[in-house]
């Protein structure tokens, strides 16, 4: 199986309509979280770059989707902008929902979804709204609970099987789940093993 530098992940280009879409992408995996999930720090830490994606201290300011490339194979990674933050007009909000429902639905490149969720705070509405989205296509969905350093031993175990069998009991099945810290730099080799999977599947296909 080809493993992939994520470490080499450089910027491509910067969208905020489906039309722009870049036309030379063959695969993509897309990354989502709710504003303040840790998204960004997430892919900083993945392709260890300190601004690779954009950190705001204001949740809820990258509106853009970002395309990060990682290889000369038409390989991208996705930073989708973060939802769920109330302090954005209602214009832009509604413009974000739909350009991320429909990248998320009917994106043919996009191979995989990870979505990014803070570990003290898993599975709220709107998570449960992009999830669905994505669900309906059968591709692979990885969520990574983040910020794991913030809980104890017993507090990982317990967030890691409750989402385990709230999704199992919804009735998601292509999914797996992790515990991640960009601070502590943990997970890491778990989510490339995913990456390199999915990737490793879209080239068979």
């Amino acid at each position: 199986m080809q493993k992939y530098h994520y470490k080499q992940a450089r910027f491509f280009t910067t969208v905020n309509d489906l039309a722009s879409l870049p036309a030379e992408s063959a695969r993509e995996i897309a990354f989502a979280g709710r504003s303040n999930a840790g998204k960004s720090s997430l892919i900083n830490t993945l392709t260890n770059q300190t601004r690779l994606a954009f950190t705001s201290k204001t949740p809820g300011r990258t509106q853009h989707i970002n395309y990060f490339s990682i290889g000369e194979d038409g390989t991208f990674l996705v930073d989708l902008p973060g939802y769920g933050y109330a302090k954005v007009p209602e214009k832009v909000r509604k413009h974000w929902v739909t350009l991320l429902g429909e990248y998320l639905a009917h994106r043919d490149q996009l191979v995989g979804l990870v979505m990014i969720m803070d570990s003290r705070h898993p599975l709220k509405d709107l998570d449960y709204t992009m999830l669905e989205y994505f669900e309906a296509t059968g591709k692979p969905i990885h969520l990574v609970l983040s910020k794991s350093d913030k809980l104890n031993n017993q507090e990982k175990a317990k967030t890691l099987s409750f989402v385990k069998k709230q999704l199992e009991h919804d009735g998601f099945k292509n999914f797996s789940v992790q515990l991640f810290s960009s601070s502590k730099k943990v997970g890491v080799p778990e989510l490339e093993g995913i990456l390199d999977e999915w990737l490793a599947g879209a080239m068979l296909e």
